[in-house]
């Protein structure tokens, strides 16, 4: 199967899509355009070659900043001394119904991880957020490492997602 991630449009069949989460197939199907359109995310789908019109998943990407306080000792005494460090979030990501468990997620994070990488907007810390044990076992497979004070949002430093990516 050849993969083409790009950016949401109108050609893409966003009401076929199912995750089995119907708050991100509702994302996807009602809001997710709208939202790229007002600049609140960029929102980019996988396809297969064959049926480009088909969404097998997706993820949005959004600006954040992450307050130093929050991160561990050793990684603050690297960092410049600003309050808020620049930082990419993964707000949202899914896999269709069809195509779960052969890999797509990972696919997807590594995607995420090489746009950011290769876009000129600075960030230091790539972002994700997950909404249980079972999605933070994923990012943590994926490097992502949790913060101390809230365990369920997670974190990789612009170095480990170079390492990653490998570029």
């Amino acid at each position: 199967m050849n993969l083409l991630f790009s950016l949401l449009s109108k050609s893409h069949d966003r009401k076929g899509f199912s995750c089995g989460n119907t708050a991100l197939d509702t994302y996807l199907q009602k809001q997710a355009r709208q939202d790229a359109q007002r600049g609140f995310s960029t929102v980019i789908v996988a396809t297969e070659e064959e049926h480009p019109e088909r969404i097998i998943g997706y993820y949005t990407l959004a600006a954040a900043s992450v307050v130093l306080d929050r991160l561990p000792e050793e990684i603050r005494k690297a960092l410049p001394r600003y309050q808020d460090i620049p930082s990419i979030l993964l707000g949202r990501l899914a896999v269709s119904n069809a195509f779960q468990r052969q890999h797509i997620g990972s696919l997807l994070v590594f995607d995420a991880l090489r746009r950011s990488l290769h876009n000129e907007l600075a960030w230091a810390f790539f972002l994700v957020q997950a909404k249980n044990e079972q999605v933070k076992r994923f990012y943590s497979r994926c490097m992502f490492q949790p913060f101390q004070d809230t365990p369920m949002y997670l974190w990789m430093h612009r170095a480990q997602a170079l390492k990653v990516v490998g570029s």
